[in-house]
């Protein structure tokens, strides 16, 4: 197994935790306006959003970016018109994912603004990212 197998499989775990927590936050933001703020619930919540931004989401996307940084300059991507699409999705969703980190700090001082039906489709943002990555990845169209 060489050095570059061993980065592409940490970028791909990266992404993949990441991932998980985008399409999950959102989701736990879902429920979390459906309990009273202040409510036993709603600290639970506080706890579980809070675990997941900070213990996996946050250090699932430096690692993302840091694998996929050192990927850029192995495959020499900055000369591939594909990777400037997918620069632009990654960021995208590096912009997704402070703004959830926002709206879990408006939780967590009960001040949420938002609605279950914005959650819910905030919650397709990234997945629809991640289907225009992977095709930009897989089948590199320009």
């Amino acid at each position: 197994m060489d050095s570059y197998s061993i980065i592409k499989s940490l970028h791909v775990i990266s992404v993949i935790a990441w991932m998980a927590g985008l399409l999950y936050l959102p989701r736990l933001y879902v429920y979390h306006c459906e309990v009273a703020p202040g409510s036993e619930a709603s600290e639970k919540f506080k706890v579980m959003e809070r675990r997941l931004l900070r213990a996996i989401m946050n250090p699932a996307m430096i690692a993302t970016w840091l694998f996929g940084g050192h990927l850029v300059f192995a495959i020499d991507a900055l000369s591939q018109g594909w990777f400037h699409a997918k620069l632009l999705c990654v960021v995208l969703m590096t912009i997704s994912h402070m703004m959830l980190a926002r709206y879990r700090k408006a939780f967590e001082a009960d001040a949420n603004t938002k609605s279950q039906k914005f959650y819910r489709i905030f919650n397709e943002v990234p997945t629809v990212l991640m289907i225009i990555v992977v095709f930009l990845v897989i089948a590199k169209p320009f």
